[in-house]
């Protein structure tokens, strides 16, 4: 699944990034709020991979979505409040955006594939 490794990908930049904002800026609380957040959208697209139904699986990648909301979220702020510069997280953001969308695709998709079962 593209979805699974893109986002154990991320996971992973988001911890490297983690580890910088902590060792390089000294920055403890919203870099944790970040690594919580851009660590769970991979996870919860794994337990998604084993759902035991089309419901549960939609559950979980629609957390997977929030998640991702979520952490898009805390990139912006980290920016805007001058933390980092938008320079360092281009990449992720760029990576959190194509998530985002694919999720929401997948969201939808379910969703019809459950409406359309009588």
């Amino acid at each position: 699944m593209i979805i699974q490794d893109k986002s154990k990908r991320f996971a992973v930049d988001i911890v490297r990034f983690y580890k910088y904002l902590t060792d390089e800026k000294a920055e403890h609380v919203l870099s944790r709020q970040l690594l919580r957040s851009g660590t769970a959208i991979g996870a919860n697209i794994a337990e998604a991979a084993n759902a035991q139904s089309d419901k549960d699986f939609l559950s979980k990648i629609s957390i997977a979505l929030k998640e991702c909301t979520e952490t898009k979220y805390w990139l912006e702020v980290l920016v805007e409040s001058g933390l980092t510069g938008q320079d360092s997280c281009r990449t992720l953001y760029e990576a959190c955006i194509e998530l985002q969308k694919l999720l929401t695709r997948t969201v939808k998709k379910t969703k019809q594939k459950l409406a359309a079962i009588p």
